[in-house]
């Protein structure tokens, strides 16, 4: 009740004028403040509202707290045939919102707009009304329910012998109005506490069941068309969440003849009463009353006191209803959203009844906090339905996101598998090509002319082109499948300089290119950590790109400096240039640029995706700038990378092998003919005597014999793999200084790691170049000696 912006009771004048009192003498309490008090006295003078002086009122107005009291006289005081003013009947409120108080002065202002000194006082309150202090209309609202409490005494002292006919009434009245709104509070409290609608609805029509007193109180619900709101009838084949299943076959009247629905909640005064629960109408008795729809739709309220009457003339439907032990009944709509969504309906069954004034109003206002609770309840039901509609979604899409996932999966095997057998199908036969052309390049076992020798170096040059075009595709495999690691080592940033010049030498004097460095390094700065074999992938594509790309008399640089702990490396050329637009395509997989070099410069556009992501898999970034005709720059900016382990790879700086100076036994374990061939003669030629074994189990005993300086082994033998034979032969004194040489699929140089752990000293990658193999044989035969 505090909290409450109106009370409305039906009053004697008596408690009326109490009431003013305790207004005014309220305000006076708090008289620290401004305030107007204006009352109906100031209306005596107003010819226009002699007829309304009967309606009383106050308004006073202050800073802190409004109240507006207004009474006018109610029709039931001549219905009980009182004579003393004191007891005439009024219908009172009292209102604390601040916008009912300003219409109020606002009518004032406009019905009084002759009397200046009026106006002042109204334009005065007007000008101080703001909103009211919760704790003075508490206290406030607390003496009004003082006065309002079914005391005897608040009543000016009749006389006796109007004790009983006078106070009795009244008494009940407030009795009544006070049982009123506890029922209506209780139900608002339901509708705020629940969201199960059927609870509300079942709680409602018990308690107002007995309130009213009648024999049984109904809710008729139309079917689910007629009762959803406009914008949900758009969603085909799904069932409103609020409609009910009728399996009864009788119908009961609500004279609503368009559309069909049931009696879903029922409530009964006792177990003699006939139930009328999931009944319909029938149709045929609902001529001529087609109105009502629209009337129930705007706020109609029919009452019926005696059927037998107002329906003399209805034979149907005064038949159906004596079916259904009707005698009366009260009718009002329960409209949600717009739309007639059902009745509520009070009947008596067994004698007429004069529903009165008040009753009427309790049942509409009991409609509408219906109406409430059912709107939230279709909110509440669509969000869920929202929800769940949601909640399938992201399943289905999880599930795609899943399903393509496993696809994926799957294409990554699947190419895994086929790079896996590229490498061994292509590889094999790699190695006899690049091998035995280059051993016959070197020691020629005959005479040969010069065009066989250019036959031979085409072919040696071309197994080269493309052991270089499947490493690339390898290799970036292996570093988007995050497979491949790092081989950390200090290197000589000048030296690597120098190498990486020197290996595009050749092709730059072919294509009439300089070449020259640019190293701004001071002595102490020289050493570098990096995977010093990735750092020479990264430079010499670079570089064979600026050589391939720059006209005859251009020239490529390449500049090296340090900037705190990281290396920068910088290729400029003055070759072809770049447009703005194609650069996108530049770090992109078989990518080459749309110019009209395209058809002059072969390559499969994959050595700047390497180069990208190799200097990525440092931690370092690439960039370039780039001027069309008139050349390019790249970048690459390279951290220098925290040295793990000691470095423990030898020199490859790609000098060639005096074979003069090479001698001893190589024991080889090789079960391929063609890499074994290549190997054996490779080795021949160099001064070294090569004994091939092909299975490790009858090796071992072998090499403990034979006791060879090195011993070259396949990692990948059938039978006795390579690690079985390295762990015999470091188990045993006699075999413990024997150098090993482990041979490599390149696909699986993720486990180079694993081999030196096993006890290898060193490894090769095949194909097996005679070059790389000579040099790893003459420093491990070097150091044992």
């Amino acid at each position: 009740m505090p909290n409450s912006q109106f009370i409305r009771r039906t009053l004697p004048l008596a408690t009326f004028e109490q009431l003013r009192f305790t207004l005014l003498q309220h305000v006076a309490q708090n008289q620290g403040e401004t305030s107007v008090t204006i009352a109906e006295d100031i209306l005596a003078s107003v010819e226009i509202l002699q007829s309304q002086r009967t309606r009383r009122f106050a308004v006073v107005v202050s800073q802190r707290f409004s109240a507006l009291l207004t009474g006018i006289p109610s029709a039931a005081t001549s219905a009980l045939g009182w004579e003393n003013p004191q007891m005439t009947l009024y219908q009172i409120e009292v209102s604390f919102e601040e916008s009912t108080i300003a219409a109020f002065l606002s009518h004032l202002r406009k019905v009084l707009q002759n009397q200046p000194q009026v106006l002042s006082l109204i334009e005065q309150a007007e000008g101080i009304l703001s909103p009211n202090d919760g704790k003075i209309q508490s206290e406030f609202t607390l003496q009004l329910l003082n006065i309002l409490a079914p005391d005897t005494s608040s009543f000016p002292a009749p006389q006796m012998e109007y004790a009983y006919s006078v106070c009795q009434p009244v008494e009940e009245a407030l009795s009544q109005q006070i049982e009123q709104e506890r029922v209506l509070n209780q139900v608002t409290a339901q509708i705020r506490q629940s969201l199960e609608l059927p609870v509300i609805l079942e709680t409602a029509v018990e308690k107002v069941r007995s309130f009213l007193q009648v024999d049984r109180l109904v809710i008729y619900q139309f079917d689910s068309y007629n009762s959803v709101p406009q914008k949900q009838r758009s969603t085909e084949g799904e069932a409103h969440p609020l409609k009910s299943q009728s399996k009864d076959s009788h119908r009961i009247e609500q004279n609503i003849p368009d559309g069909s629905g049931s009696i879903t909640y029922e409530a009964r005064a006792s177990d003699s009463i006939s139930s009328v629960l999931h009944w319909r109408e029938k149709e045929q008795c609902f001529v001529g009353v087609r109105h009502l729809r629209d009337k129930y739709r705007k706020g109609f309220t029919q009452a019926i006191e005696d059927i037998e009457t107002t329906y003399v003339f209805s034979p149907c439907l005064l038949n159906f209803l004596r079916e259904a032990q009707v005698k009366a009944k009260l009718v009002t709509a329960i409209v949600v959203g717009g739309e007639l969504w059902g009745l509520l309906i009070a009947q008596q069954c067994f004698e007429p009844r004069r529903w009165q004034e008040n009753e009427q109003d309790f049942l509409k206002q009991i409609a509408e906090h219906l109406a409430i609770a059912i709107y939230q309840a279709q909110l509440y039901a669509e969000l869920q339905q929202q929800k769940q509609t949601l909640e399938d979604r992201v399943s289905e899409r999880t599930q795609a996101l899943y399903d393509a996932l496993i696809a994926a999966q799957a294409a990554s095997r699947a190419k895994s598998e086929f790079l896996a057998t590229m490498s061994h199908e292509l590889r094999t036969p790699l190695t006899c090509v690049i091998g035995m052309s280059g051993t016959l390049l070197r020691w020629s076992f005959g005479q040969l002319n010069q065009k066989q020798r250019s036959y031979l170096q085409t072919i040696h040059d071309s197994g080269e082109h493309l052991l270089h075009l499947i490493n690339d595709i390898l290799d970036l495999s292996q570093v988007e499948a995050g497979k491949t690691v790092l081989n950390i080592s200090e290197l000589s940033l000048s030296q690597l300089a120098e190498q990486s010049l020197e290996a595009l030498k050749e092709q730059a004097a072919k294509n009439g290119v300089e070449l020259k460095s640019e190293l701004r390094l001071e002595p102490s700065q020289d050493l570098f950590i990096a995977d010093e074999r990735r750092l020479k992938q990264i430079l010499n594509n670079l570089l064979s790109n600026a050589v391939k790309f720059t006209p005859e008399g251009g020239g490529v640089t390449l500049r090296i400096w340090l900037d705190s702990n990281a290396a920068l490396f910088q290729v400029e050329d003055t070759g072809i240039g770049i447009s703005e637009n194609q650069r996108p395509l530049l770090f992109q997989k078989f990518q080459q640029l749309d110019t009209s070099y395209q058809r002059k410069y072969g390559g499969t556009g994959l050595g700047l995706a390497l180069t990208k992501q190799l200097v990525e898999l440092h931690g370092g970034w690439v960039e370039v700038e780039s001027t069309l005709n008139v050349g390019s720059t790249f970048t690459v900016w390279l951290p220098a990378q925290p040295l793990r382990v000691p470095s423990s790879t030898v020199n490859q700086d790609g000098l060639s092998v005096n074979s003069e100076n090479l001698q001893g036994r190589i024991v080889l374990v090789e079960d391929d003919d063609d890499t074994a061939t290549s190997i054996c003669d490779t080795l021949t030629a160099a001064g070294y005597q090569v004994v091939w074994m092909i299975e490790g189990s009858t090796a071992i005993e072998q090499i403990e014999v034979l006791q060879p300086t090195a011993v070259i082994i396949d990692m990948e033998l059938p039978g006795m793999d390579g690690y079985e034979i390295i762990y015999h032969l470091r188990q045993s004194p006699a075999m413990q200084q024997i150098k090993v040489l482990v041979l490599k699929e390149k696909a699986r140089t993720d486990n180079q790691e694993y081999c030196l752990a096993a006890g290898a000293d060193d490894y090769l990658v095949k194909p097996i170049q005679p070059a790389h193999l000579l040099q790893k044989i003459a420093t491990l035969t070097a150091s044992q000696a």
